[in-house]
């Protein structure tokens, strides 16, 4: 259980998205080739998968995992081609995550457009998304560093396990906030760990800062999704891309409800298990529930944990000597922080 008060002032940058833009320019043409190279590879002679492929392209993403990648590479001091390769599987990953998402979510949109699986249907869409899934580990084998193959695979792996967890642990209101961040470890942390890691791995790096590398991907990636939990709350569905205080109504336990409960408000473990009950809540109970998450301070608290989480993010980066492709990396956390969408 983390403790209520607050280590680190959660405010204090709000970064934007131009700024990110400019700290990540030198990266700029590498990610135009991510890009490049999921649309070359997502083709196929069934017309019908780079038909889904280049929609799912289409409807945006800031390409953070990619980025993360790249620009560990370099200030790993690695400049080659491999990490545009490397970069590319790590966006089929997380691609195949999104769409296999949103069919066990029933999500209807997907920033702001519909999902894959509502255009397309559950079954093409799973085996697209596995489709993904295979080409990723198709492109990694174009090279043969068994060390990172064997990390594709073992990240993929805990990613699955998370979606298969979360499905157990749907609906299920007493949720603990340590298998709320066990979810969220397999799930999303994993990942962005795994891709700083291998752009570390490309260059001349010491084993300690390989591991550095995967501290500082892993408290980014629990960063990103609590900072989720929170926007499920308080942000704007246009700004979203889709309908806010969703996931509890899907039955999921995120930590600001976890808290709220924690408070042992009898009103509140009433409500929270009405609307998981009827996957639904009456604007009237949206309302209360605000209240309530306002009068406990719930997201207070979830956003001084994921606070927590950037600093740690940061502070991994002091194996590194100072210079611009730490300087970025070291902005990135302080982004996701402060993001609405």
């Amino acid at each position: 259980m983390w403790s209520d008060q607050p280590r680190v002032n959660p405010t204090a940058q709000k970064p934007s998205s131009s700024a990110l833009a400019q700290v990540f320019e030198p990266i700029r043409d590498a990610l135009r080739k991510v890009e490049r190279e999921f649309a070359r590879h997502v083709q196929s002679q069934v017309d019908v998968i780079p038909t889904i492929g280049n929609y799912v392209k289409e409807s945006g993403g800031k390409r953070i995992r990619p980025a993360v990648l790249l620009m560990a590479a370099r200030m790993a001091g690695y400049t080659g081609e491999r990490a545009v390769l490397y970069a590319s599987v790590i966006e089929f990953i997380h691609t195949a995550t999104l769409v296999h998402d949103d069919i066990i979510d029933e999500s209807e949109l997907r920033r702001g457009r519909e999902a894959a699986h509502t255009r397309w249907g559950n079954h093409l869409t799973v085996l697209f998304g596995d489709f993904l899934y295979l080409k990723s580990m198709s492109l990694a084998l174009t090279h043969d560093n068994l060390d990172v193959i064997r990390l594709l695979c073992d990240v993929t792996l805990r990613i699955v396990e998370g979606e298969i967890y979360q499905l157990t642990k749907n609906g299920v209101v007493d949720l603990s906030e340590e298998e709320h961040f066990d979810i969220v470890r397999r799930k999303t942390a994993y990942l962005f760990a795994g891709s700083a890691k291998i752009g570390g791995m490309l260059g001349p790096t010491t084993v300690a800062q390989q591991d550095a590398l995967w501290e500082y991907g892993f408290n980014i990636g629990m960063a990103f999704q609590l900072v989720d939990d929170l926007l499920d709350f308080t942000g704007e569905q246009g700004t979203l891309g889709k309908p806010v205080g969703g996931d509890l109504r899907e039955g999921k336990m995120t930590l600001p409800v976890i808290y709220l409960l924690r408070q042992g408000d009898g009103r509140a473990e009433t409500l929270i298990r009405q609307i998981v009950r009827d996957g639904d809540a009456t604007p009237d109970e949206s309302r209360e529930l605000q209240a309530l998450l306002r009068d406990a301070r719930a997201v207070d608290y979830a956003r001084r944990v994921a606070a927590d989480f950037v600093e740690r993010a940061k502070r991994a980066l002091d194996a590194f000597p100072s210079g611009p492709e730490r300087e970025a990396l070291s902005f990135l956390p302080d982004y996701v922080l402060a993001r609405d969408r």
